[in-house]
């Protein structure tokens, strides 16, 4: 999965279940795409729980910033 950006990553994910939905392939075929597929949404899953952490840390420092603006006036 490496290299692969997560736009990327879920277009082929939706191309693969697609795939699958559809149901007129190869058993081999079928659980070979099943296979990329998972490994496909797990990789997604990273990256969205990887962003979700840094606005995590954002929303923080947000939060901290605003704290210390109002106990600079309340001094």
């Amino acid at each position: 999965m490496t290299g692969k950006k997560f736009e990327e990553a879920l277009r082929r994910l939706e191309e693969v279940v697609r795939r699958l939905e559809n149901g007129d392939i190869p058993l081999e075929e079928a659980l070979d795409l099943f296979s990329e597929g998972v490994e496909l949404a797990r990789y997604c899953h990273g990256i969205l729980d990887q962003a979700e952490q840094h606005l995590q840390v954002l929303a923080g420092l947000e939060t901290l910033r605003n704290d210390g603006r109002r106990g600079d006036g309340a001094s």
